[in-house]
């Protein structure tokens, strides 16, 4: 049997990525379909040879996606696994087919919000995600060439139209306000399904960028870069919006800016949506990274629901949410997770939706919203160089020291430390090379004092610091 032997760098913490040509292959992609077959035939359903389920496959619009599709299909097939193509599209539309349809598993092939020079793999098993101890097993087997092997079939289904009518499905209707909503898929994958949906939402909308590019030539398509939000911010502000919607290159992540142009992060909207979720199912535990701003835990908390602080990552968020039996979950990254009538993985079209329902339901607008939180003084995820074979150490350095001097620490993922002034986090990123950090006070003073405690500690481990 033929062994192959991946980069060490592709193979993440919750996906597979790397940079097309160099670390990632045609030949790597069919490793690893070869290898996720066999690892779904040993856990007891095969495919072609007399499994009842078949992997739905799916891509996004990067010009290497097509290539790297056809390659892990094809070990797939190898493996003994059915497939089921589901063409171009959305990550979450991929979800759908995996949990709506009689499904083994999924694979999509997608880079995310990544640069267009890279691709990648996110990967479903059952429906559950596969990440961390899996991952490495794909590895393991393609190391050892230690496959099974059948002639698994393949075929085409549409599951577009359905995935669509799903997410209106949860529409609750304007509550009277004809919303004027701008709409920026940054030239990613979800733009065919942004249209499809504005089309039967009511109100004026205007659509940028949702036409499929690989090349991404407007912007980034990272809502969490503030400079990729400027296009939907004029937009806003130009056509007199009442709020903004934005969505990374797969449509798994969210942006959103008010009709101030003003944004909102990922746990302000998290804030809004526990009010909904929670007064529906009181009580309940709502779960946030530890990005997330302390104003959101207080809130759920204010609330009646469980504030759980937990890891970064699609994957290690969905499996907490599972365990815990928390109907709603979500990231500062803008990945947002409503098991509350949905089926529990990240997909930012279906949250977009959640959000307007939110704002007819408050008879407010989005900007009022907004104005209804507490104001803290904090800054966005701050991403900053530190190579890979550096990054995990430099915060265990930190963590280490902090220790030493008797600190507040949260060390669920990374280093979170909490002082008079607030908190301040800084943690390594599981797909780029790069440390993370976010800080929050009560003051511009507290901010200020924060900033200089994160820089004594990056300085005292060789790391060039963020600009604030």
């Amino acid at each position: 049997m033929t062994v192959h032997v991946f980069d060490p760098s592709i193979l993440r913490e919750y996906d597979i990525r790397g940079l097309v040509g160099e670390t990632l292959t045609a030949a790597d992609a069919h490793a690893i379909g070869h290898a996720f077959a066999t690892v779904l035939a040993r856990d007891g359903d095969g495919g072609g040879d007399g499994g009842s389920r078949p992997v739905h496959v799916g891509r996004d619009g990067r010009t290497s996606s097509a290539e790297l599709e056809d390659a892990v299909v094809a070990g797939l097939k190898a493996g003994g696994m059915d497939v089921v193509r589901i063409g171009m599209g959305a990550t979450p539309m991929l979800y759908y087919a995996v949990f709506s349809r009689p499904s083994r598993g999924g694979v999509m092939v997608t880079g995310s919000h990544n640069p267009p020079q890279y691709n990648g793999f996110k990967l479903v098993a059952g429906n559950k995600p596969f990440f961390g101890e899996d991952i490495t097993q794909l590895g393991a087997l393609a190391a050892a060439g230690d496959y099974t092997t059948g002639a698994g079939a393949e075929a085409e289904v549409d599951v577009f139209e359905a995935y669509v009518s799903r997410l209106v499905e949860d529409f609750t209707g304007a509550g009277g306000q004809d919303l004027t909503i701008a709409w920026d898929s940054g030239n990613g994958s979800a733009g065919p399904a942004m249209a499809a949906l504005t089309e039967r939402l009511p109100g004026r909308h205007f659509l940028l960028n949702d036409n499929v590019d690989g090349s991404f030539p407007a912007h980034h398509p990272d809502p969490t870069v503030v400079e990729n939000l400027v296009q939907l911010q004029d937009t806003v502000r130009a056509e007199s919006c009442d709020l903004g919607i934005a969505f990374d290159g797969d449509g798994d992540r969210i942006g959103v800016v008010d009709g101030q142009g003003r944004i909102l992060w990922g746990d302000q909207l998290m804030a809004l949506w526990s009010r909904e979720v929670l007064s529906q199912d009181p009580g309940a535990t709502i779960i946030a990274d530890v990005k997330a701003s302390q104003v959101l835990f207080d809130e759920i908390a204010r609330l009646g629901g469980k504030p759980l602080m937990w890891r970064t990552g699609h994957s290690l968020i969905k499996a907490k949410m599972a365990e815990t039996g928390a109907p709603l979950a979500g990231e500062m990254s803008g990945h947002i997770f409503f098991a509350d009538r949905y089926y529990g993985y990240d997909d930012a079209l279906y949250a977009a939706v959640r959000l307007l329902n939110v704002i007819a339901g408050s008879g407010s607008s989005l900007a009022q919203l907004r104005d209804q939180l507490p104001e803290v003084v904090n800054t966005p995820e701050l991403r900053f160089p530190c190579a890979d074979e550096r990054k995990f150490a430099v915060v265990d350095e930190v963590k280490a020291r902090l220790r030493d001097d008797g600190a507040e620490i949260n060390d669920c993922d990374g280093v979170r430390v909490t002082g008079a002034d607030g908190w301040w986090l800084l943690r390594a990123s599981n797909t780029q090379d790069v440390l993370v950090a976010r800080l929050e006070a009560q003051s511009a003073e507290g901010l200020k004092r924060l900033q200089q405690e994160l820089v004594r500690e990056l300085e005292a481990s060789g790391v060039v610091p963020p600009q604030f």
